[in-house]
């Protein structure tokens, strides 16, 4: 996915993981939240 475009023109942002939401809300909010950054990029980054 494209990320940057994603960011710049949707909000809110529904984050999915496993086919279920995870997070929805402002893409600045989305960025930080520690679920999608554990999610996506692992704990180390949470």
């Amino acid at each position: 996915h494209d990320m940057d475009l994603v960011m710049a023109i949707c909000n809110p942002v529904i984050v999915l993981s496993e086919g279920r939401p995870l997070a929805e809300g402002p893409p600045d909010i989305i960025r930080k939240d520690p679920r999608v950054l554990s999610a996506y990029l692992g704990a180390r980054h949470a």
